[in-house]
Formats: structure tokens, sequence, C-alpha cells
């Protein structure tokens, strides 16, 4: 069964590495992207994912808030991502 996966980061370049690694993954079936916290969420919870590539730090809405605000229960298997140290 191959992973349908959303990436979801407010920088444009983040989410263009991820898509270009994961297109090198024959499991990897479909890429949707996210800009912004809210619309992630609502991905979420209408195309519900396999995987979600999660920035944590983003503008309006961050990465622990679409976590609490979709539901641990029915947030898919996340990997959070961030392009600072601290």
């Amino acid at each position: 069964m191959k992973l349908r996966t959303l990436i979801v980061d407010d920088e444009p370049l983040a989410r263009e590495g991820i898509r270009m690694l994961l297109a090198t993954d024959p499991q990897v079936a479909a890429v949707d992207e996210c800009a912004d916290g809210q619309a992630a969420v609502d991905v979420i919870i209408e195309r519900k994912p396999d995987l979600v590539f999660l920035d944590i730090q983003m503008p309006e809405m961050d990465g622990f808030e679409v976590l609490m605000e979709v539901g641990a229960d029915r947030m898919p298997s996340t990997i959070f991502t961030t392009a600072y140290d601290k």
C-alpha cells in the first residue's frame, strides 16, 4: 500500500525539499501540500492522509495547534519538521 502524504510548511522551499525527497520513494503515492495550519486541519480531516510532515513554527497556527485542532485520535502519523535548532 502506498502512503498518501501531506507536507505542511509556510516556507515554499521547505515544502519543495521534502517533496523532492518523497519523489524518490516508490512507497509514496500522492503528496498534498499546505502553507498554513488551518489549511492543514481542513486537508487532514477531509482527505485523511497516512503521513504528515508538519512544521512546528508557522504564523497564525503552529504545528502543535494543528494537532490539538484535529485531535490526537484523528491525527495521522506525523513527523514534525523545523528549520530552527531551538
